[in-house]
């Protein structure tokens, strides 16, 4: 990465910058879903802690996993999205770290998915195995697997960073993005072929369990079509996060034909990589597990519950 190729790059940038009004718009809009999201997770995780049915099954742990890798993961992008309009340009080590965990939980999201699938294949198929097979040491041995293999994904970037960039880029300012910081071309063709085995992995494991389950839910009623429903909703998480993936091809696509509202398609598409997947995760546990909503609605909406209470 060189400094004229990276002015040339902010240079282009800004010239399809946003007014102060709409800038202050999408910020807004931005924190304030990111507020949401937060409150209604934060509130999952203090259900999950208050009740031990929860923090000794691996169901709900493997969904507690998913919904702070959430956190982490909005934390991240939103923190960049709100960078990109207040400073522009960041330092670029501050902005390695940002990037690192940002992929970091981007790469987590679907393998967590594979994982609650298979733990529901097992719970409908093998219910009299579920226990032996599904245990809470296996269960955070498999989550610090999932971490160990997003970190082989991303590690090597900055390796090779260290390896081919001057030393004075860490010391510099630029635009914090992925595509930005690793630009060599190993980076690229290495993180489109370990997209693609991931990805590939996920997609046979959410399709080899729903198939199962499916089967299953002809001669069972209520838990395995419930769990068959819950692998479609996997099904559609994963296909959001999939987009994260196609979001460098789709974006060029896209600014190509409509290079005039650069700026909006990057917003939209941030919505809808970003944002939509995190309100996911609350519909499949918080609202259709009805073990979990018994808890949840005691502390997600409290004075509403009180007010009831005093006016029936």
């Amino acid at each position: 990465m060189n400094s004229s190729s990276l002015n040339l790059n902010v240079s282009s940038s800004l010239n399809y910058r946003d007014s102060p009004g709409t800038a202050l718009a999408k910020n807004v809009i931005i924190v304030a879903l990111g507020i949401t999201i937060y409150y209604v997770n934060g509130t999952m995780i203090h259900t999950f802690r208050k009740h031990q049915i929860f923090y000794m099954n691996p169901r709900y742990v493997l969904f507690i996993h998913l919904v702070v890798n959430d956190m982490i993961q909005l934390t991240t992008t939103i923190s960049l999205f709100v960078f990109s309009y207040v400073f522009y340009t960041i330092n670029a080590s501050f902005c390695c770290f940002i990037v690192t965990f940002a992929v970091f939980t981007t790469l987590n999201t679907p393998l967590n998915l594979a994982l609650m699938a298979v733990e529901c294949y097992v719970a409908v198929c093998f219910p009299l195995r579920h226990a032996e097979l599904c245990t809470i040491r296996r269960t955070y041995f498999l989550i610090g697997c999932i971490w160990v293999l997003s970190a082989t994904s991303v590690l090597p970037d900055i390796f090779i960073i260290l390896a081919t960039e001057p030393f004075w880029l860490f010391y510099s300012t630029i635009f914090c993005d992925r595509d930005t910081l690793f630009r060599n071309p190993i980076s690229i063709q290495k993180r489109d072929v370990s997209h693609i085995i991931f990805l590939s992995l996920v997609w046979l494991t959410l399709f080899f369990t729903y198939l199962r389950i499916y089967f299953a839910a002809h001669s069972a009623e209520g838990k395995a079509k419930r769990a068959r429903n819950t692998i479609l909703l996997h099904g559609f998480q994963l296909f959001l996060s999939m987009l994260t993936y196609v979001a460098p091809l789709a974006k060029r696509f896209l600014i190509f034909l409509f290079p005039k509202y650069n700026v909006h398609i990057l917003f939209v598409w941030y919505i809808l990589v970003q944002i939509l997947p995190r309100f996911v995760s609350p519909v499949v546990y918080g609202l259709r597990d009805n073990t979990f909503k018994q808890y949840l609605r005691k502390y997600l909406l409290p004075t509403i519950i009180s007010a009831n209470k005093i006016h029936p």
